[in-house]
Parts: C-alpha cells; sequence; structure tokens
C-alpha cells in the first residue's frame, strides 16, 4: 500500500522534511498547518517542490471546532475554512482533516453537529475537497471513532467521511472491530501511531509519547486488519507527536518511520519481505582499541587465550569455551579508548538475514575484503554497531574462522563459557528505533522497558532475545542527551560456576568490582544462604538475584576504556538480568571511575 508520513512527525524546515520523507522512500505526505505557515514557500512551491521529490500531498491538517456550535460561532468556521480550502487549491491537496471540537461553545448535539459538517462540506466539494472527521480522544462531546462515525452518517454528505487514527481509538480502549461496520469508501484518511502503555492524561499522552509503530504497546497490526477489511484503499500514514523526534534528525527519523511501516504491512499480511532468520548465538564480540594491552590483560585473567590472527588485519582472536573475542587494533578514535564496534551474530541463513536486513532498510555496510577471504555481510544499528551474520563450522556455509590463523595457543575448554548476552549503549534519540531495528530486521523479541537508578539520573534498558535465550541483546540508554557516553558497554560471559571464575580471574591479578556490604547485608534480610554462602558473595562482590524460574549470580570487572565484562550463572531457567542490582553496580562503577580517575 501507499505509505504517507505527517509532517509533525519529523523535525527541521518543511523542505527539510519533504527531503526526508522522499528519500525514505514515502509516496506522500500530510502537510501540517504549522508546518506551512512557519515556510517561505507559497503553496505553488511547496506542491511543486513535493512534485519534484516524487510525494502527493494526502491531507492538510488540521481544521478544528467547526461543528456543533452557536450559528454566529459556525459563521466565523466557515470563514475560516473557505480561506483553507482556497490555500489547498493552491497547494493541490484534495482531503482536509476535521477534529471534533473542544471549544467551550460546542454544545452536545448531534443532529447539529452532523447538519453544520454538512454545511461545511458543501462548500469543501465547491473548492474540490473532501473533509475528514476525526474524534479526538479528548474531543468535548465527540471522543470515540465510533460517534464520530455515526455523525458522518447521519449528515450523509458525499464529501464528508471519517479519519481513523489508531492512537485516538486504541488509547481510549475502544474496540476497533466495529470499524468493519463503516463502509470502506467513507473511510477518507487512516492515521497510524503506536505509544507506550502509560497512566496518564490522554492529550499529553499524544502530544509528547506517540511512537512509531512497532515501538510501543498498542495492537496497531490488529486495528489495521479491521480497517483493511472495512474496505480502506487509501495510504498507511503516520501522525507522531514525540519530543525526541522533534528533536532528532529527519533523514535517519523518517527511515525508521518507514521500517516501521514495513514491518507492520508484514504484521498485517500485506507484505511479504524476505523471512527472518532469527540468530542462534553469538560467534564473536568485536572490540576496537587504540592500546590492546589492558584487555588482553582482562581477558588472559579471565582464562581467555589468544588463539588466532586474521590474515590480513591488526585483529586477534581470544576464546575460552564458545565465548569468543575479537580485539582489533585498527584505526580507533583515542577518546572512546576501547570499545565493543562489531557483533558476529550466529545465523542459519547468513545470506537470506542480509536480504531481510536490505529490504527493511538497514544500511549494508561495504567491506574491503582480500582475497580469500570468507564472504562475510555486515549492516549497521542504529548506535553504529556493525552486525555481521555469520556461520561458524558449518558444512556448506562460509566460516569466519577461515580468515583467521592458529596461534597454537589452544581454547580452554568447557562449552558452558559463552557469550550470554551484550549491552550496547544507544545514542539518547535512538532507543526506540533500537528496539524496532532489533526486532524487524534481526527477528528478536523485545522485552519491557526497565528504568533503573543511576547516581546521577535514570537508565532505560530494553533487552531483545531470541525465544530460547540464545541471544540477548540489552539495549540501554541515559536520561540526557549528553549522556550517551557516560554508561559502558558490557560483554556477559556464562558459566556454570561463578565463583571459580571470579577466584581465578581475581588469582590471576584481575580486579573484580567492588560491591558495598550494605548490599550483602541487605542480601542476608531477603534470602536465606548456605552456610559461608553469603560470605563468598561478599568476598567476591557477587550480586544475587532470583524470579519465579531460578537464580542469578553474577559479578563484573572494572571498564576497559567503555567496555567491561560480566560473570553470570543462571540457574533453574532464571530469564532476567539482574535489573534489582543495577543501581548498585552503576553507584560502584562511578565510586571506582571517581577513585581511579579512569
Amino acid at each position: 500500500m501507499r505509505t504517507s508520513i505527517a509532517t509533525v512527525s519529523l523535525s527541521g524546515s518543511l523542505t527539510e522534511k519533504l527531503t526526508a520523507a522522499s528519500l525514505a522512500g514515502f509516496d506522500g505526505v500530510e502537510i501540517f498547518e504549522n508546518d506551512l505557515l512557519a515556510s517561505p514557500l507559497t503553496p505553488e512551491e511547496i506542491r511543486a517542490r513535493c512534485a519534484d521529490l516524487g510525494l502527493t500531498i494526502d491531507l492538510y491538517q488540521p481544521m478544528r471546532d467547526v461543528e456543533a456550535l452557536p450559528e454566529d460561532e459556525f459563521a466565523r468556521a466557515l470563514r475560516r475554512a473557505r480561506h483553507k480550502f482556497e490555500l489547498m487549491r493552491r497547494l493541490g491537496a484534495d482531503t482536509v482533516l476535521v477534529c471534533s471540537s473542544v471549544s467551550s461553545h460546542a454544545v452536545d448535539d448531534d443532529a447539529l453537529a452532523a447538519e453544520q459538517l454538512s454545511r461545511l462540506a458543501d462548500l469543501a466539494e465547491d473548492h474540490g475537497v473532501r473533509v475528514a472527521y476525526e474524534a479526538l480522544a479528548w474531543g468535548r462531546h465527540i471522543s470515540t471513532y465510533d460517534h464520530a462515525w455515526h455523525v458522518v452518517e447521519s449528515a450523509g454528505h458525499p464529501a464528508l467521511g471519517t479519519c481513523l487514527d489508531s492512537f485516538h481509538i486504541l488509547s481510549r480502549g475502544s474496540d476497533p472491530k466495529g470499524i468493519e461496520d463503516i463502509p470502506g469508501e467513507k473511510i477518507f484518511f487512516l492515521q497510524l501511531a503506536d505509544a507506550p502503555l502509560l497512566a496518564m492524561d490522554v492529550l499529553q499522552w499524544s502530544r509528547h509519547y506517540r511512537c512509531f509503530p512497532g515501538q510501543g504497546g498498542f495492537d496497531v497490526a490488529g486495528l489495521l486488519r479491521h480497517v483493511l477489511r472495512a474496505g480502506y484503499d487509501g495510504p498507511l500514514s503516520l501522525e507522531v507527536f514525540n519530543d525526541v523526534f522533534r528533536q532528532s534528525e529527519a533523514g535517519p527519523t523518517a527511515v525508521d518511520a518507514q521500517r516501521s511501516l514495513l514491518t507492520l504491512q508484514e504484521t498485517a499480511g500485506l507484505a511479504a519481505p524476505p523471512a527472518p532468520a532469527p540468530p542462534t548465538g553469538v560467534a564473536f564480540a568485536e572490540l576496537v582499541t587504540p592500546d590492546a594491552a589492558p584487555v588482553t590483560a582482562v581477558l588472559g585473567a579471565l582464562g581467555f587465550a589468544r588463539t588466532a590472527r586474521h590474515r590480513g588485519k591488526p585483529v586477534d582472536l581470544w576464546q575460552r569455551g564458545d565465548a569468543r573475542v575479537l580485539v582489533n587494533t585498527g584505526p580507533a578514535e583515542r577518546r572512546d579508548g576501547t570499545r565493543l564496534a562489531a557483533v558476529g551474530l550466529e545465523s542459519p541463513d547468513p545470506a537470506g538475514a542480509a536480504r531481510r536486513a536490505e529490504a527493511l532498510l538497514a544500511p549494508v555496510l561495504p567491506r574491503r575484503r582480500a582475497p580469500g577471504d570468507a564472504p562475510l555481510e555486515a549492516v549497521a544499528a542504529p548506535d553504529g554497531t556493525e552486525l555481521f551474520f555469520c556461520a561458524t563450522e558449518r558444512p556448506g556455509l562460509p566460516d569466519w574462522r577461515a580468515d583467521f590463523e592458529d596461534t597454537g595457543a589452544p581454547a580452554e575448554a568447557g562449552a558452558a563459557w559463552r557469550v550470554d548476552h551484550l549491552s550496547l549503549t544507544q545514542p539518547w534519540h535512538q532507543f526506540d528505533e533500537a528496539a524496532l531495528f532489533h526486532r524487524g530486521v534481526l527477528g528478536l523479541r523485545p522485552q519491557e522497558s526497565v528504568d533503573v537508578a543511576d547516581p546521577y539520573g535514570l537508565l532505560r534498558s530494553r533487552a531483545v532475545t531470541t525465544d530460547d535465550g540464545g541471544v540477548r541483546i540489552v539495549l540501554t540508554v541515559g536520561a540526557a542527551p549528553t549522556d550517551d557516553t557516560a554508561h559502558a558497554q558490557h560483554i556477559a560471559l556464562a558459566t556454570d560456576d561463578v565463583v571459580a571464575a571470579a577466584r581465578r580471574f581475581r588469582a590471576a591479578g584481575g580486579p573484580l568490582l567492588p560491591i558495598p556490604g550494605n548490599y550483602h547485608d541487605d542480601l542476608a534480610a531477603r534470602f536465606e544462604f548456605a552456610d559461608g554462602e553469603l560470605e563468598t558473595y561478599r568476598e567476591l562482590g557477587i550480586l544475587y538475584d532470583r524470579d519465579a524460574h531460578g537464580t542469578f549470580r553474577h559479578c563484573y570487572t572494572h571498564t576497559v576504556g567503555r567496555v567491561f565484562f560480566e560473570l553470570v550463572q543462571r540457574d533453574g531457567g532464571y530469564r532476567g538480568y539482574g535489573a534489582a542490582n543495577a543501581p548498585v553496580r552503576l553507584a560502584a562503577q562511578h565510586a571506582v571511575r571517581g577513585f581511579t580517575g579512569g
């Protein structure tokens, strides 16, 4: 289906918004009135600009407070409308959005509302314009889509139809099944938005917290199916009011918006991009560093061995069990120090995974490949992390390890050692985009967002995982725009004996993150432990958590550059990440950085 986006969903000038929408592949736009009023371009120039960009103007919006009014107020509304309809003729737009009235002058009289909307439609028809009447969730007397449709149906005017908005319908908890009773030809327009599930005033919710479909908690795909069954064949249009989007670059936001519609159409059965090929594990995590010594010292203390070196690049493979870390001493920005730059994902179909990524607008990364190098496809995640689709020692598929020469140092056995999860810090304005990217492009399942108290603000995190937990990625973001480097990335390594792993690390000279004694005193009040168990945790800085499925023990190394390691032991099917312990860990890391200056 055709796709459209309201200019209010993007930041910048109207010209910037139109360009971003076109480059992202949208077919049309809704011109928001404030964007037009603030533009130095004439309506004719805006019309020509859209035509040059291959965009149609699908809707002009909004008109407000025009129905169920005293006659003198309605006369003023008609005067405004006449001006808007003449403007739309110059603009080349043939559909106007009329929102249900919030005016204190409006009266609760459906018959009057229908009669005045009919008169408005008469005027619109004279100008070649259709009127799409929408129920605002906070409308004074008309606030539900079925009520708005009742008024439109009563008016019985060919130039008057309804506009359906997923936010206004779903935020009120209305049952969208009734949409199927509306004739498709009378649904003049469809606006789509998602939102996180919040308990707050619906007007504030709408104006600040809408997001693109798939990024919130609404069943937007279910609503779309009802609209399609009604016979709607117009564009799928996004109208998203969001404080973050208003401060973000228009180009990436528009791409994120288009990706949301691609995944929505797939979910609703309207499109069939290449099928997802969810990863089955983490082949490697790649660290880029200007100085390998500090991070390789940590890896050595953890029991990793330098087992191989890349044939043509300054990249070493460190391995213990099934956990592999690449250390790349190529060009790096020294202000970042050591950072997690790439992740290799084990894929059942690397080529298919790459095709899906490209179809869902993930930027495919060019790769300089020497003769004989394994053909690896890579895409960029929203935070810039490179994601490689890999196969490790699987017949019939190129093996990324073929690019490496063995050093002769054997990797320590023990398949229990593997990457349990990765934590990636997101730019503050791309948190929701990252969740949608990992769900749509990689086929991972987003978990609920969690807010964690940091000594200097709040840290938001959201895990995306495969159903079996073979791949777990935790997306994190700080509370402030300047907080994109305050929280480090980390690699969590699974072991079947975290106590033994922590003792070995410490004995090899590795510094464990010290945890305040008050934390372990509180553990004694919350849980019962075997004799000596809690003292061991206190000695080694091990934290503890329990859920309905099992237990979780974990501890941390000091941070090198922007990266630290976590040792974790999951028992009994524990599903979380120790979120209850995160404030203690964050405070301890701040204390260590403050003490060491690191």
